[in-house]
């Protein structure tokens, strides 16, 4: 015996959590970023910073809780469909089981037996899983995405936010720039650890994505702060 730590579990929470949080720095970063460049104050930069904040948290839950839950209604509506079909031709779903577990690689008769033996514990799992591609670890959850996502969005959007408060405004496009990139390059690591994906690739995907955003939002408001 041995024990195994697969990271498969925490794949729906994860790809949330990832997703909110990184779109909260850079979202927020980049629009701080560019409204410093004709902000005439701090506090205008500020309430631009705020304001980001609430509407991508809500922005977020709503459009995860929307998406998710399109999916939940296919999920749902498929294994209906299935479960329909389980009872009224049985014996064409299990040829059809048996086909998917060859396809696999089985001889033909263990692949009756295998399927047999599915179908007497689960039938409706196993054609769950094993045709439909549906499982308990993958499944959708609306209302765990929706408060993930809104959750690490306000968290990674707040930094950038007590960026501005903590700094001059003449140097808050570099410093919140500087940190958000420092954040970005931890969020890419954590989020790679976590789900057990190589850590520098990850870090360098987040970071430079970042950059590029932070970068084109700042030159868009440094030309219309000039034409202006």
């Amino acid at each position: 015996m041995h024990n195994e730590r697969h990271t498969i579990s925490r794949v729906g929470w994860l790809r949330a959590a990832v997703l909110g949080a990184n779109d909260g720095i850079v979202s927020t970063a980049s629009l701080i970023v560019g409204v410093s460049a004709v902000a005439g104050s701090r506090s205008e930069v500020l309430v631009a910073g705020v304001a980001g904040l609430v509407a991508g948290a809500m922005s977020m839950a709503a459009g995860e809780y929307v998406s998710v839950s399109s999916q939940a209604d296919s999920e749902a509506s498929n294994i209906a469909r299935e479960s329909g079909e389980l009872s009224n031709l049985p014996e064409q779903e299990l040829a059809e089981l048996t086909s998917i577990y060859v396809g696999r690689g089985l001889s033909e008769p263990l692949a009756r037996k295998v399927a047999e033996q599915l179908t007497a514990h689960n039938a409706l799992s196993a054609h769950a899983r094993d045709e439909l591609g549906i499982s308990e670890h993958t499944v959708a959850r609306p209302i765990q995405a929706a408060f993930t996502s809104a959750a690490t969005f306000a968290a990674g959007a707040a930094l950038p936010v007590l960026g501005v408060v903590m700094t001059p405004l003449h140097l808050t496009a570099i410093v919140v720039s500087a940190f958000s990139l420092v954040l970005l390059a931890g969020l890419g690591a954590l989020g790679a650890k976590v789900g057990g994906a190589g850590v520098w690739r990850a870090t360098l995907r987040v970071t430079f994505w970042g950059a590029f955003a932070m970068a084109l939002t700042a030159g868009i408001g440094w030309l219309f702060g000039a034409t202006i």
